[in-house]
C-alpha cells in the first residue's frame, strides 16, 4: 500500500495506541479504561483506522476480539514504532544524563543467577539511576518477547535450532556443566572419585528431556554404566541448588550460576569431567534493530564480565 497523503493525514499516532490497547487488553471496554477514553472514542478510532486503510483491522470472534490479518500486520508495525520512539526518548534521556534510562534484558535462571545479576550489581553501583527491567523465563517465551519487542535483548545459553535469518547471535563464553553436591556430601570429602562411585547417589535435575539429563546419561554410557535413578525433578535451579546444598542430592548446574551461588551456598564442585560438556552462552538481539545506549551500556559490561568467567573456567 502506497503511502499518501490520505493515509498520512488520518493515520494517528494515537489510533494506532488504541488498536494496541485493544488487541492487549482484550477488548474495547478493557482497551477504554486503560487509556481513559470513551468506548464510543476508540471504536471511532479504529473505524478511522479502516476507512483510512481500506481494510478490516478487527474481527468479533467466540473468543472475543480477533486480528484479521491487516490487523496483524498493522500492530507488529505499531509494536516497532512504539520501540523506536522509546530507544529514541532513551536515547535523549541518555545524552542528557548519562547515568539514566532503562533496560528491558531477558534470561534463563542461571543465566541470571550467575552472569546477568553480577552485571547488574556492577552497573547500579556505577549509574544508580539505570532502571532493570529483568524477565527470567523459559527460552521459547524469551525470544518470543524479544521479537515483540517487549525486551531489548536477550543472554542465554543458545541451543538449536535459532531463528538467525531473524536474530543476532554473539556468543559471549562457552559454559561448561558441572556435577555439584553440598559441601557436607560423602563424595565432597573424596580424594579420588570416579563417575561409577555416583551411580547410586540421589540425583536432581529438570524434569523431561534436557541437556543435562542426557550430558550425565552420556557420561555413564561411556563407562559402561546405566544411567542413574534420578531421586527428584524440577525447573528451578534455585530449588537443586539448595537440595544439594542441604548434603543429600547431587545435581548439574552451569557454572556461570555457581561463580555466584557457591559463595552464598555450601556448594562443591565435583573433580569429574562430563563429555561433551559446555553450551555457549550468547547476547541475542533483533537483527537491523539499533539498541539504546543504556542497552549497549549492558551489554559491553556483560562482555567483559563473561571474558573473566570464561578466563576462570
Amino acid at each position: 500500500m502506497a503511502w499518501n497523503d490520505r493515509i498520512g493525514r488520518r493515520l494517528k499516532f494515537r489510533d494506532l495506541q488504541m488498536l494496541m490497547a485493544v488487541v492487549e487488553t482484550g477488548g474495547i471496554g478493557k482497551a477504554a479504561g486503560r487509556l481513559n477514553y470513551s468506548q464510543p472514542a476508540i471504536s471511532k478510532a479504529i473505524a478511522g483506522l479502516e476507512h483510512a486503510l481500506g481494510k478490516r483491522l478487527l474481527d468479533r470472534g467466540r473468543k472475543g476480539i480477533e486480528l484479521t490479518p491487516y490487523g496483524d500486520a498493522l500492530v507488529k508495525c505499531g509494536s516497532a514504532v512504539l520501540d523506536e520512539l522509546r530507544k529514541g526518548l532513551a536515547s535523549i534521556e541518555f545524552l542528557a544524563d548519562p547515568t539514566a534510562g532503562q533496560v528491558r534484558v531477558g534470561c534463563i535462571e542461571p543465566v541470571f543467577a550467575g552472569l546477568v545479576s553480577s552485571v547488574i550489581d556492577r552497573l547500579a553501583r556505577q549509574h544508580p539511576r539505570i532502571e532493570f527491567q529483568i524477565e527470567v523465563k523459559a527460552p521459547s517465551v524469551i525470544y518470543e518477547e524479544l521479537h515483540a519487542r517487549k525486551i531489548d535483548f536477550a543472554i542465554v545459553q543458545v541451543r538449536a535450532p535459532i531463528d538467525r535469518e531473524h536474530l543476532h547471535i554473539e556468543t559471549l563464553y562457552e559454559d561448561p556443566l558441572v556435577i555439584v553436591s553440598g559441601a557436607e556430601h560423602p563424595a565432597a570429602n573424596k580424594r579420588r572419585i570416579r563417575i561409577a562411585d555416583l551411580a547410586d547417589e540421589h540425583w536432581v535435575l529438570p524434569p523431561g528431556n534436557n541437556f543435562a539429563g542426557s550430558l550425565l546419561a552420556k557420561t555413564f554410557h561411556a563407562e559402561g554404566l546405566k544411567p542413574p535413578k534420578i531421586a527428584a525433578t524440577t525447573h528451578s535451579a534455585y530449588c537443586r541448588a539448595f537440595l544439594a546444598a542441604n548434603g543429600h542430592f547431587l545435581t548439574l548446574f552451569p557454572a556461570v550460576m555457581l561463580r555466584v551461588q557457591m559463595k552464598r551456598m555450601s556448594l562443591k564442585i565435583l573433580p569429574i569431567k562430563l563429555r561433551s560438556h559446555s553450551r555457549p552462552i550468547a547476547v541475542v538481539t533483533l537483527r537491523n534493530r539499533a539498541l539504546s545506549p543504556v542497552a549497549q551500556l549492558f551489554i559491553e559490561h556483560a562482555r567483559a564480565l563473561a571474558k573473566t568467567m570464561a578466563e576462570d573456567n
